[in-house]
């Protein structure tokens, strides 16, 4: 095993269950399964958004609207502005997909055990972006590991107007939702990734039985038998022999929370067979005859609606089944199934460069399976990276500016000088106010020029402009006071900035894994064989 793969398992021990789901001896957690039901709810999810056109005159049935609960879209102060048109008049569609750890139900807390929690403040245990790009031609989800280091926003909840403020330094990214509700899940996205949210769809744990049985099954593949038990007793319960088969009811969540059996045991390995599922589920949806039958459709749609919520705009069956169909207009072999690059901090995770990578390449909308039919449009100078800031730019003079040297790398000390370099060059271009920070020499792969809040995102971009920074590399940060510009590894010298191209691949450690893909199959660790 692995290094890495010792350090998952490690890490994942406090969150598997046992046969009774209960807290191992010396556990000072109350909790300690809550965490381990990544992302199953959302194939439940990617059900509903998706089968409304197969029978669309069920899906208005009048009582399913008093079904379907909603909350707040955004909790937090800050806003990310939506993104520019493109020349047809079309904007991408993301939507957060948000599997909650509830047990607010008899049949929650059958399904999800732990009976100990129920009733206690829920998880947002599963996270997953789906960005569907403005020409509506591709699909790209991004998955964020469940004790991802974040810092959570200030949020306010709507209810009661408790006031959470924002986390001191970071904490796993699934406590976000008891911050006042998903709202506050939106609100830490946003920070994160300058992704602007349009919805999100919160689900529990009811619907998932019901949908994989509505579709007859949803076939997947194991390369050998597998039974995902230990000798402690530890594990889902999984029992398959090696080849494909079709899952459904409570074999269909056993094989979404299964650890124990895939791959290295990780958390990793678990999202790999997640993704192979909901693929598999869209095939599926496009190609089943059962959802023809009203009765079985009717049933579907009351099970669905009662497991969800979400924000004012998808509040009604019909505006679901508008979703619905505009992701239907994608076909499987352009949806891309991602998950967020990370690595190891203790036995927690944090984003990776390449993170930041596949979050500019959704905020860009570049295609994340590299067909775009355009790969130039992310470049356009009119489209989307250059979209005017809602607040102006001050006189160059008036804009403060702080220089931070970012050129340290893993191999090379810091370049000397260059805080003073390049602030003199800015104010040499008018930016008087501009000072040097020659506290700290930083790590940054690439000069980017940060800001704190909407405000200042003008003044950011008009230095940005002056430096012939591109647009793409000004972002926002809770990190810096005021406008920043930190000299990267890519400008160790000199007073003119040269842009390096644009790679827009994306990044190999985001596990990409194509949605028509129908031969994809888990490796089954040999432990856990029979």
């Amino acid at each position: 095993m692995t290094q890495n793969a010792t350090r998952e398992t490690l890490r994942d021990e406090e969150h598997e269950e046992g046969p009774d789901d209960g807290p191992p001896a010396g556990d000072s957690d109350p909790r300690p399964r809550r965490i381990r039901r990544v992302l199953k709810w959302s194939a439940a999810v990617l059900v509903l958004l998706i089968v409304g056109a197969a029978g669309a005159g069920y899906l208005y049935y009048r009582q399913l609207n008093g079904n379907i609960k909603k909350d707040v879209l955004n909790l937090g102060d800050n806003k990310v502005a939506e993104p520019t048109p493109n020349a047809a008049g079309q904007t991408p569609l993301n939507i957060l997909l948000i599997g909650s750890d509830a047990r607010d139900t008899e049949e929650n807390q059958q399904l999800g055990g732990a009976r100990e929690t129920f009733g206690s403040t829920p998880l947002a245990d599963v996270q997953m972006l789906v960005h569907l790009s403005a020409d509506r031609t591709n699909m790209s989800v991004i998955s964020m590991p469940r004790d991802t280091l974040v810092a959570i926003p200030k949020c306010t909840d709507p209810d009661d107007g408790k006031v959470y403020p924002a986390s001191y330094g970071r904490t796993m990214t699934n406590q976000s939702l008891g911050h006042g509700g998903p709202g506050c899940t939106v609100a830490t996205w946003q920070e994160l990734t300058g992704i602007h949210i349009n919805h999100f769809v919160m689900v529990d744990f009811a619907g998932v039985v019901s949908m994989a049985d509505a579709v007859g099954g949803v076939p997947v593949c194991v390369d050998a038998n597998i039974h995902s038990r230990d000798s402690q007793g530890h594990g889902s319960g999984l029992k398959l022999e090696k080849g494909t088969h079709p899952v459904k009811g409570e074999q269909a969540l056993q094989w979404l929370r299964t650890r124990y059996g895939f791959e290295d045991g990780s958390d990793l390995a678990r999202a790999r067979a997640q993704h192979m599922y909901m693929n598999s589920l869209v095939r599926q949806l496009r190609e089943n005859a059962t959802l023809s039958n009203p009765n079985k459709l009717r049933r579907l749609a009351e099970k669905a609606t009662g497991a969800l919520t979400v924000d004012p705009g998808l509040d009604t069956v019909k505006k679901l089944y508008d979703l619905s169909t505009e992701l239907r207009k994608v076909k499987p072999e352009r949806i891309t199934m991602t998950t967020m690059p990370n690595r190891y901090v203790g036995a927690r995770v944090e984003p990776t460069e390449d993170a930041e990578k596949l979050f500019r390449l959704v905020r860009e909308d570049i295609a994340l399976d590299g067909k775009d039919a355009d790969p130039d449009k992310a470049k356009d100078k009119e489209g989307t990276k250059d979209k005017a800031p809602s607040d102006p730019a001050a006189d160059d003079a008036e804009i403060a500016v702080q220089v931070r040297n970012g050129t340290r790398t893993d191999t090379l000390a810091a370049a000397p000088g260059r805080t003073g370099t390049v602030a003199g060059a800015l104010r040499e271009l008018g930016f008087t106010a501009t000072t040097a920070d020659t506290t700290s020499a930083l790590a940054e792969e690439r000069t980017v020029v940060r800001y704190p809040s909407a405000d200042l995102e003008g003044d950011a971009r008009r230095v940005a402009d002056a430096l012939d920074i591109p647009a793409s590399q000004v972002t926002r940060s809770t990190d810096v006071s005021g406008v920043t510009v930190v000299v990267g590894a890519d400008w160790r010298e000199g007073t003119a900035y040269k842009a390096p191209e644009e790679d827009n691949t994306t990044p190999e450690s985001a596990n990409a894994l194509n949605g028509a893909d129908d031969k994809a199959c888990m490796h089954v660790n040999p432990a856990f064989t029979w």
